[in-house]
């Protein structure tokens, strides 16, 4: 040999040894490491481990490259450390197995026996130019995580388990003769006498609150011996929706996560303004939604979860994403405990769908409906016992929704009509009286009278048999009407994907301009039905002002306000939202113009003449007796009168 092949040879053994020490090294770091996890959890409480999601790697892997060897490795020390079943199906291949009904599409991945995806199959998204030719998927099936977490014996230490690092076994697709159900099993061996079991039940039937709704129960065959002392499981549940709507920040305004707790009426909402959000929940609840705006994700537990840790971040605008979703859960666990009954429901947010979902087991009122934001109080009642029986009343006979506004609109103001009469006779007897408040307003000049001119001012009205306030609390009472318009218009599904006149989703905003820059607080397109509302509210501001200033003076400061400034606002604020909502308010205001020029027509400034002079006659028929409320508003102004005269 000569002197260069001995160095090569001498170069490549010290590789060599160099690789093989390396190598020993990693492997006495990876058992030191493991050693010291198992010591951990032998001497923390099951209190303080129990519950935990492992995010981070699986303790078998190797940092590197990944070759056969270090597969055929990592099984080897896996089987040290779960055992051989476990260790098998932590190296198995996931399979895909895909099941539907009439409304669902559903993909289960053995790898976690999990939901991989969720696609509605009477539902379709909007796309960047205008087509709805794609199927509505509730989540991105790559971000899809449901995990099991719990600890069972291994010799003299206890390991975790994260179902969602292993794969199941698929038993073959049950289905019950009369086509009702169709049943998907997948199982988990823990030993060769116990596993885990996962049974999904989906049904077909006429009711689609049942249809939409996934039996998902958990069984532990067995397994009660190779369960270490914990008193919970972790459960953790996660996916990132798609943005499924034209425009993404109607959409995000109603995407949140939400919750109920058992025994409530109302449901919990985390704050929706945040672009990150987070919410300890340290009380039973049992379920929790990812809500959209128009579709939902809920898992439902029968027996309640103990507590939760929600969480969510905002997608950016242009990912075609909206929400990232995730839920830490734990549900009471002990030795007795063999079986775990939840539900999933995957669908829309339809309230005659949701109000009907309960649980088989005590027909417990879930409160699902309450995910659709009609409103509370007196707002939702109107909602739920008025708008939505005559609007879905009316879908089954007429087919245009364009058509169906219109008649809602036309019933409302019918029904509010007597209101709407009684403000416009309370501003023309105000409008009659004012020359009589004139004279008190020359004859009390002085600033130190305004207390007796107000005090003639009320014993003026009270003759006359007028409440300066009976031209505002009709509008008052209209109130709620027109703020349940305001709620029920953006969340009605039965809007979404239905065309009217140039609009082509009354759910959404129309656009007859895109523009090629973005105007703050506007946006970057024109929308003709809000410039129509906008028109309208105008000459209802500016017909109502001439009727009002004529009658209380000091509305004339307010022109500017009133007849200009709020129905541009209007027109800024309401450019983003529904088209069907514009609609409506469009023809709300044109009715309540033709309204008001109909009774203007009506009432005769004679006869209500007549009617002051008959109540003032009568007041001075009875002596003139003063109410009680008169009495102490009086005596009011005398005190606040003589403080006045104090200071100066």
């Amino acid at each position: 040999m000569d002197k260069k092949t001995i160095i090569g040879i001498a170069v490549a053994a010290l590789i060599f040894i160099g690789f093989a020490y390396f190598i020993n090294m990693d492997q006495e770091r990876y058992n030191n490491e493991l050693t010291a996890y198992n010591e951990y959890l032998a001497t923390q409480a099951p209190e303080q481990v129990v519950g935990e999601v492992a995010t981070e790697a699986t303790l078998g892997t190797i940092s590197g490259e990944v070759t056969p060897a270090a597969i055929v490795q990592n099984l080897e020390a896996d089987k040290q450390i779960f055992g051989d079943t476990l260790a098998v199906a932590r190296a198995a291949e996931e399979q895909i197995i895909t099941i539907e009904n009439e409304v669902l599409k559903l993909e289960f991945s053995t790898r976690g026996a999990q939901v991989h995806s969720a696609v509605l199959k009477d539902y379709t998204k909007y796309a960047t130019k205008g087509e709805r030719d794609e199927l509505v998927s509730l989540f991105d099936p790559s971000t899809a995580q449901f995990d099991l977490a719990f600890y069972i014996k291994s010799g003299l230490n206890n390991v975790k388990i994260n179902t969602q690092e292993y794969t199941f076994t698929a038993l073959p697709i049950q289905e019950s003769q009369d086509g009702s159900y169709k049943r998907v099993i997948m199982q988990l061996p823990i030993a060769n006498d116990a596993h885990l079991e996962y049974i999904y039940t989906i049904y077909n039937g006429e009711e689609d609150s049942r249809n939409y709704l996934v039996d998902f129960d958990i069984k532990m065959v067995n397994m009660t011996p190779y369960m270490a002392n914990q008193n919970s499981l972790g459960i953790y549940w996660a996916n990132t929706s798609y943005q499924n709507e034209r425009s993404f920040q109607n959409e995000n305004t109603y995407t949140t996560i939400a919750y109920h707790l058992p025994g409530e009426d109302s449901i919990d909402e985390m704050s929706m303004s945040d672009a990150v959000q987070d919410e300890m929940v340290e009380e039973p609840l049992n379920w929790v939604a990812f809500k959209q705006q128009f579709f939902s994700s809920i898992l439902i537990a029968d027996k309640n979860f103990d507590n939760a840790e929600l969480l969510f971040s905002t997608a950016d605008p242009k990912s075609e994403y909206l929400k990232d979703f995730s839920a830490k859960l734990t549900v009471p666990y002990s030795t007795q405990t063999e079986s775990y009954d939840f539900a999933l429901y995957l669908g829309p947010n339809k309230y005659n769908i949701l109000n009907k979902v309960v649980l088989a087991d005590d027909g417990e009122e879930l409160r699902l409906e309450r995910l659709i934001p009609l409103g509370w109080g007196i707002i939702g009642w109107v909602n739920r016992w008025f708008v939505i029986p005559v609007f879905d009343f009316l879908r089954n006979y007429i087919s245009s929704f364009g058509l169906i506004i219109l008649i809602l609109a036309l019933l409302i103001r019918i029904i509010i009509s007597p209101l709407t009469y009684k403000s416009y006779v309370s501003m023309a007897k105000m409008r009659l009286m004012k020359p009589q408040i004139d004279e008190l307003t020359k004859k009390y000049t002085k600033k130190e009278d305004a207390m007796k001119r107000q005090q003639a001012t009320m014993e003026l009205y009270k003759k006359a048999g007028v409440n300066p306030m009976g031209g505002c609390i009709p509008m008052l009472i209209q109130m709620p009407i027109i703020i349940a318009m305001f709620r029920f218009f953006p969340s009605s599904i039965e809007l979404r994907g239905q065309s009217f006149l140039w609009a082509n989703d009354l759910s959404s905003y129309d656009s007859v301009m895109n523009l090629p820059f973005s105007i703050p607080f506007y946006g970057d397109h024109v929308s003709l039905f809000a410039i129509l509302m906008a028109v309208a509210l105008f000459i209802f501001s500016y017909v109502n002002y001439q009727q009002t200033a004529s009658s209380q003076p000091q509305m004339a400061g307010m022109k500017f306000m009133m007849v200009y400034m709020m129905p541009f606002m209007m027109l800024f604020w309401f450019n983003n939202s529904a088209s069907g909502l514009c609609y409506y308010y469009f023809l709300s205001n044109i009715l309540t113009i033709g309204q008001t020029l109909i009774i203007r027509r009506m009432i005769d400034d004679t006869k209500i003449e007549s009617i002051l002079a008959a109540n003032s006659a009568k007041k001075q028929a009875k002596g003139g007796k003063k109410s009680k409320f008169q009495l102490r508003y009086e005596e009011l102004m005398r005190q606040q009168e003589g403080t006045q005269k104090a200071k100066k």
